[in-house]
């Protein structure tokens, strides 16, 4: 067994709910002799500048978890302009992209998993992104961690799929299969000028929560995939670059599109950074 293995399977026999709660007790702690000392240990370690954030004073912020999902200057981020250019949702890097090719996303070497069970399992909305296109974003933990949106977009619905908790780095992604889609996630679909698009927060180890500016904390009342329908409950419309999610402790964004919708930009590819608000494509001529 090598390092990497070993690394797949001490995530197979942890604890991992339990130790996500833990850390979420940690992050949230307002103590100043606790938190100051993680955030300061945590900039260290994660070489994170702090010249970027509206705040540059790492003490000042309430908790961890403030700090970690701290704003950024805007003009740091411009959007990117044009009715038909796409803007990246998150800062990281590209895990993946490319086409969804009979009903699969690509995850890595060997390694494809269910468009269907990514969505939590609605097969009708599924068929809607047969023959598009997706990209997967890794946010490391350096990174700011909100979520944007690509385009203008009208919220149709969301679901949340409970799960596991598996890391998401790249090891962990050529290591264990269907990581994304066996872990705890928040899909949101949105009806855009390039048609459906969804845009998924997928959950991680030690990731003690996940958000969205229309529900705040996404709190799951059920251990079954629970779907709300905002074209019933409110109307909910975000323009693009607007802040649409985020996380606490870091993780993966999808993005999903429809068949002969969008292109994404050449200079992408796996393992490419990216900044929130660069051009991640373009729409395509109907």
């Amino acid at each position: 067994m090598n390092k990497d293995q070993l690394f797949a399977f001490l995530q197979h026999i942890t604890p991992q709910k339990t130790l996500s709660r833990l850390v979420g007790r940690v992050a949230e702690c307002t103590n100043t002799s606790v938190k100051n000392v993680f955030i300061e240990q945590f900039i260290k370690k994660y070489n994170v500048d702090m010249s970027e954030a509206i705040n540059e004073d790492p003490n000042s912020y309430r908790n961890f978890n403030e700090f970690f999902t701290r704003a950024i200057k805007p003009e740091l981020r411009p959007i990117v302009e044009g009715e038909k250019a796409i803007a990246c949702p998150a800062d990281g890097a590209i895990s993946q992209l490319g086409n969804i090719e009979y009903g699969t996303i690509y995850q890595a070497k060997g390694h494809s998993y269910s468009l269907t069970e990514l969505l939590g399992g609605d097969a009708e909305l599924s068929n809607q992104f047969l023959g598009g296109k997706f990209a997967t974003v890794y946010l490391s933990p350096r990174d700011y961690h909100r979520v944007h949106m690509p385009l203008d977009g009208k919220l149709v619905k969301t679901i949340h799929v409970p799960g596991k908790l598996f890391s998401v780095n790249k090891v962990t992604a050529e290591q264990i299969p269907n990581v994304f889609a066996r872990n705890e996630r928040t899909v949101c679909i949105f009806d855009t000028a390039a048609g459906p698009m969804a845009v998924i927060l997928v959950g991680a180890m030690i990731v003690a929560s996940i958000e969205t500016v229309w529900t705040g904390q996404v709190t799951p009342f059920s251990k079954n995939v629970q779907t709300w329908d905002y074209e019933k409950l409110a109307n909910v419309e975000l323009k693009k670059g607007d802040e649409m999610g985020r996380f606490k402790l870091g993780s993966t964004a999808i993005v999903l599109f429809g068949k002969d919708a969008v292109a994404w930009s050449e200079s992408l590819s796996a393992e490419t950074p990216t900044k929130m608000g660069m051009e991640f494509g373009q729409l395509q001529d109907a």
